[in-house]
């Protein structure tokens, strides 16, 4: 389970919301909910990814995936995936309110939007995009009293979500050819 959540950039992930939060001014349980919010979120995304992709890796030797090794399925990986989403959903409207928290939820469902139908496309990198320039939405909507982020800010993490695309996708493109994946970059 652990291997199938993609730890390094979920915990990464977790960590920079949370850190942005504390930044804006969030503390205490509001700060925790942020970052719980966050790492749901983080979860669904990585064991969604996981589950779907399952066949893909077994076909191109991925013998690094906890799928591939037998170490989980990928029905206990889709359950997993819509508990933690059904939990992100929750905890994103606890830590942020309506507008933030649909902001999350937009965010996180973007990215199950690029896994389950946009990962091999030319729009591949849209909803890290999407996702990425969200992330401030997430947190200045959070505060007391909630404000509108900074256009720059969302641009800027608008663009860090493309260039995090770029280094997930690019070591991936050999094998993904093996297998008959769209080639993305």
């Amino acid at each position: 389970m652990v291997d199938a959540c993609h730890p390094g950039p979920s915990v990464t992930v977790t960590v920079v919301i949370t850190a942005l939060a504390a930044a804006a001014g969030r503390s205490g349980v509001g700060l925790a909910v942020v970052a719980a919010a966050a790492l749901t979120g983080q979860l669904s995304v990585g064991w969604c990814n996981d589950a779907n992709d399952a066949d893909r890796d077994r076909g191109a030797s991925r013998t690094g995936k906890p799928t591939v090794r037998g170490d989980v399925t990928a029905g206990f990986l889709w359950r997993a995936a819509i508990v933690a989403l059904a939990a992100t959903i929750a905890l994103s409207f606890l830590a942020a309110g309506p507008v933030g928290g649909t902001a999350h939820v937009v965010a996180v469902l973007s990215a199950w939007t690029y896994n389950l139908l946009l990962k091999t496309t030319i729009f591949s990198a849209l909803p890290y995009a999407v996702s990425f320039g969200l992330v401030p939405a997430f947190v200045t909507y959070g505060l007391t009293p909630p404000s509108a982020p900074p256009i720059w800010l969302v641009v800027t993490c608008a663009l860090l979500g493309v260039s995090a695309h770029l280094a997930n996708a690019i070591p991936d493109v050999h094998s993904d050819e093996l297998v008959g994946a769209g080639r993305v970059v």
